[in-house]
């Protein structure tokens, strides 16, 4: 049924004063100082409320037009209210979304929690709280990464749109998005962080300073980072009845590259099991939460680990629970074993991530060149590298070093001298 206007007549319009406005069934007209009528919208679709101008009356814009323009925003409403996931009624804004994110994060022993909380809560929520979940396009995101990166570092905003990632996939999961509305997300370049690593005499104070600290599991957390390559997320998660004590394996069923079966060293073993004597509960968790907690095991050592880190006389700014993990790794590498031997210790998904640690100032990289080593330099031949011609009045000399140069510059490449004796080395 049309609506009926009382308001907004010829006869009301014509007699607006200059700057006045009429509105009526979310239609408002307003007199400018042209004495035209500027035609807008002002009301609620779906819970959205919305104002847009339509037009000007000098444009051809009439009553009916602002009718139509309400009418095909409640057309698209009720098109949309069709396009939501599998057992949702209305759609999700992302404001929602990440409080019932983190809210189930929590209860569930969520990763890095504390970081995804100020991620959403300081960055996310003011950029995209108010916008439908499914309406997160990808060229908002890649809008809000270029605006945080003109006051954070790459590499920060690269974490915030880790969190923004994790929290779409869930809500894919959790049935709050359809999977082909989630959009995709374009991280940065970012400098890769010089990989940190302690010497064999670091790591020993590092291990007896946990020893000596208040915490009665803090060792057993820097052995396993130690000895067994592991990441901070897989060691407080480990329970004793994954653990095969005459294998040396530790089963690993939620490691960042799937479930693995983790190889330990003898010594890291040896402490497991007196460890093991000790506890009320045998096939329990090796890291039990705190008395109260509402997660299983603990979800972090890291407060711990730093103050071992201090008493180890180590920096902790650069000494994370993560440099257990590379120094562990980069010992394997600087032994010679094998890298895919070495990507089935550390767990990780690619070769390529254990080039990484195959650092090319370690001493051995300098033994393993010298195998490839043939002749020496006191062996070269003076004659056998002479310029083309080298007669007495060097015209020859001269004119070979300039068909040199020709062919060089010919192949497009800069040419770099260097003399060395009475030689030309030429460096493309």
């Amino acid at each position: 049924m049309a609506a009926t206007y009382q308001k907004l007549t010829q006869a009301r319009l014509k007699a607006l004063p200059v700057g006045e406005r009429l509105s009526e069934h979310g239609i408002v007209a307003e007199k400018t100082k042209d004495g035209d009528i500027r035609w807008k919208v002002a009301t609620m679709v779906d819970g959205t409320r919305i104002h847009r101008v339509i037009g000007r009356a000098s444009e051809g814009v009439t009553r009916t037009q602002a009718e139509q323009a309400i009418e095909k925003m409640r057309t698209d409403a009720r098109a949309g209210r069709l396009d939501l996931p599998a057992g949702r009624k209305t759609h999700m804004s992302f404001g929602e979304a990440a409080t019932a994110y983190l809210d189930r994060m929590e209860r569930t022993g969520g990763k890095d929690l504390a970081n995804k909380r100020r991620h959403i809560e300081q960055q996310l929520l003011p950029a995209f709280g108010k916008t439908r979940l499914d309406s997160v396009t990808p060229y908002a995101i890649q809008h809000y990464s270029h605006g945080r990166a003109k006051v954070a570092s790459q590499a920060t905003v690269n974490r915030e749109l880790s969190t923004l990632s994790h929290l779409l996939n869930r809500a894919v999961e959790w049935g709050w998005l359809r999977s082909d509305r989630k959009p995709s997300i374009k991280k940065g370049d970012e400098p890769r962080k010089k990989i940190v690593v302690l010497s064999d005499e670091q790591a020993e104070r590092l291990l007896m300073a946990a020893k000596n600290d208040q915490d009665a599991r803090l060792h057993l957390f820097v052995a396993f980072g130690l000895n067994a390559a592991m990441r901070h997320s897989e060691i407080v998660a480990v329970r004793y009845d994954k653990i095969d004590f005459d294998l040396n394996r530790v089963f690993i069923p939620l490691a960042k590259a799937g479930e693995r079966e983790q190889p330990m060293t003898l010594a890291l073993t040896a402490m497991l099991r007196s460890q093991r004597e000790k506890e009320a509960d045998r096939d329990g968790w090796v890291f039990p939460s705190e008395q109260g907690s509402k997660v299983p095991h603990r979800l972090s050592m890291e407060r711990g680990f730093a103050r071992a880190v201090v008493r180890a006389g180590l920096d902790p700014s650069k000494v994370t629970p993560h440099v257990m993990r590379h120094t562990a790794i980069t010992r394997l590498v600087k032994a010679g074993v094998d890298l895919p031997t070495i990507q089935r210790i550390s767990g990780h998904k690619t070769l390529a991530m254990v080039l990484r640690y195959v650092h090319v100032h370690g001493s051995h990289i300098d033994t393993a060149i010298s195998a490839m080593e043939v002749g020496r330099p006191d062996a070269i031949t003076p004659k056998l590298h002479t310029p083309l011609a080298d007669n007495d009045d060097g015209k020859d000399a001269g004119a070979g070093q300039a068909i040199e140069k020709a062919m060089v510059e010919g192949a497009g490449f800069e040419p770099a001298y260097t003399c060395v004796g009475r030689f030309t080395v030429c460096c493309l």
